[in-house]
């Protein structure tokens, strides 16, 4: 894999485009949360899935569909972000999280769990955090069970965070922004509460919410205890997609308290209740969602003009890079 494409702010975000051998694009993103240092927080956000099969309306990344990303073209994309900063693997932030959340759901993708196997012996990172984000996908039964082993084999005790993009309270409305056979909330809940154990992580429960699809927290309290879950609310990213399809968020991230109502509803319902919205610049550098990508696709010729710009990355992640587990 070599980078062919750069673009960002260092005191935000930085999105790299991948090419992979049979020419697919990829990218992924390293972020900071303004004013947080960088060495308190650092993210980094990376793909799964040469595309999406998906083609949920808010998001860019189901464009197109090449499938399933090797462990090396996943652990590549985390080893060039890292060693750009610390060549030597050792990561010495606060909160080192890794989202597995960029191109494509990690669901459908059984090298995800062997990257996340690996990442404890590969860096020493005491401040690891992986991130799954998923849509709950049907017919990968064998992912959510050994997700749940490795979770709480590496990952004990609140180093382990996972999300479920749901966007809408509506099960009968969800496909029209998920279109995709997903399980229904009471399946969420159910393995929910069996993969959530004390000292973890609550399980965030993510709205993008849409102008037109219902958020109601009496009806996700009637599926989730806020005991083993929380509520994440975050505005519509203006995607190419979102836009063409007239998709309206309800939240403004100019103005917050446009979620005001969302907030207080899910914290009456008794749920955790987080706000996140991100820089607004975040959307000019290209940041969410496949966008950048997007626009490489339809112009090729765009290059990035740092000199490091292009840059070979392993196929495979190189042996040197392991450690012999305990």
């Amino acid at each position: 894999m070599k980078i062919v494409g750069q673009r960002g702010e260092s005191d935000l975000a930085t999105v790299y485009i991948g090419e992979l051998s049979g020419g697919e694009l990829i990218e992924f993103v390293e972020s900071v949360q303004p004013p947080v240092p960088q060495n308190e927080k650092w993210v980094l956000i990376v793909s799964t899935l040469k595309g999406c099969p998906v083609n949920c309306p808010i998001c860019d990344a189901g464009n197109s569909y090449a499938g399933k990303l090797s462990f090396g073209e996943i652990i590549g994309q985390i080893d060039f972000m890292v060693r750009r900063r610390y060549s030597d693997g050792k990561v010495p932030v606060s909160k080192f999280k890794i989202q597995f959340a960029r191109m494509g759901d990690p669901a459908f993708n059984p090298a995800v769990l062997d990257v996340l196997q690996e990442l404890p012996f590969v860096y020493d990172a005491p401040g690891l955090l992986p991130s799954i984000s998923t849509i709950a996908p049907r017919g990968c039964d064998d992912f959510w069970e050994k997700l749940t082993d490795i979770k709480n084999r590496l990952y004990a005790g609140g180093r382990f965070q996972m999300q479920f993009s749901i966007h809408t309270s509506s099960e009968e409305k969800r496909p029209e922004l998920v279109p995709c056979n997903t399980w229904s909330f009471n399946e969420m809940s159910e393995w929910g509460e069996e993969f959530f154990s004390s000292g973890d992580r609550k399980i965030s429960l993510n709205f993008a919410a849409v102008r037109g699809y219902p958020a109601d927290p009496a009806v996700i309290a009637d599926f989730f205890s806020p005991e083993c879950f929380m509520v994440k609310l975050t505005p519509v990213n203006p995607t190419h997609s979102s836009r063409s399809r007239g998709l309206e968020g309800i939240i403004d991230p100019d103005r917050p308290e446009t979620a005001d109502e969302l907030v207080n509803g899910f914290q009456n319902a008794g749920f955790d209740t987080i706000l996140s919205i991100g820089e607004t610049r975040e959307n000019r550098i290209g940041s969410n969602c496949g966008m950048y990508v997007g626009r490489l696709s339809s112009n090729r010729e765009e290059k990035a003009p740092q000199k490091h710009a292009l840059q070979m990355l392993p196929r495979e992640f190189p042996d040197r890079y392991r450690r012999e587990r305990n």
